[in-house]
C-alpha cells in the first residue's frame, strides 16, 4: 500500500493558484491554493482497486483519467500542499481496501415456520380492513 502511495505522490503534478477563502488581502496577491493532479492509469492498480478508486473519486476524476484535488482550506501554500497530499493518500488507501464479502445466513426450520406464521397473522389483520358491507 505504501509503495503505491509513494508512487502517486512522486508522479503527482502540483500547481498553485490564487484562492478564495481565508487570508484577507493576501489571497489576492499570493497563490496559496494547490491543485494536485494524478494520472490514475500510471498508479498500477489492480482492476478491482481501479474501479473502487473511480467510484470514490467521483467528479474529481476528469476525462483524461486524472484525479484533480483542490486544496484551499488553509492560508499558506505549505499547509494546503500537505492537505492535498493527505487527501490523496486517504483516497488511494480507501480504494485499496477490499470490501468483505457478505456471508449468507441460513434460517433453520423453526425460524421459517415462525416467520411464515407472523406473515399470515399480518395478512389476516389486513384482510379485515376491507370495506364494511352494511
Amino acid at each position: 500500500m505504501g509503495r503505491i502511495l509513494d508512487h502517486a505522490l512522486a508522479i503527482a503534478e502540483e500547481s498553485f493558484v490564487t484562492a478564495s477563502g481565508p487570508g484577507g488581502q493576501n489571497v489576492n496577491k499570493v497563490a496559496t491554493a494547490v491543485q494536485l493532479r494524478v494520472n490514475v492509469f500510471e498508479l498500477g492498480l489492480t482492476p478491482a482497486a481501479f474501479q473502487r478508486l473511480k467510484t470514490l473519486a467521483g467528479s474529481r476524476l476528469n476525462l483524461k483519467g486524472e484525479i484533480v484535488l483542490d486544496a484551499r482550506r488553509f492560508r499558506t501554500q505549505e499547509a494546503n500542499r500537505a492537505d492535498a497530499r493527505v487527501r490523496l493518500g486517504a483516497l488511494i488507501e480507501e480504494a485499496l481496501i477490499e470490501p468483505k464479502k457478505r456471508a449468507r445466513t441460513t434460517v433453520n426450520r423453526p425460524g421459517k415456520v415462525k416467520r411464515l406464521a407472523s406473515k399470515k397473522a399480518r395478512t389476516a389483520v389486513k384482510v379485515t380492513r376491507g370495506k364494511v358491507d352494511w
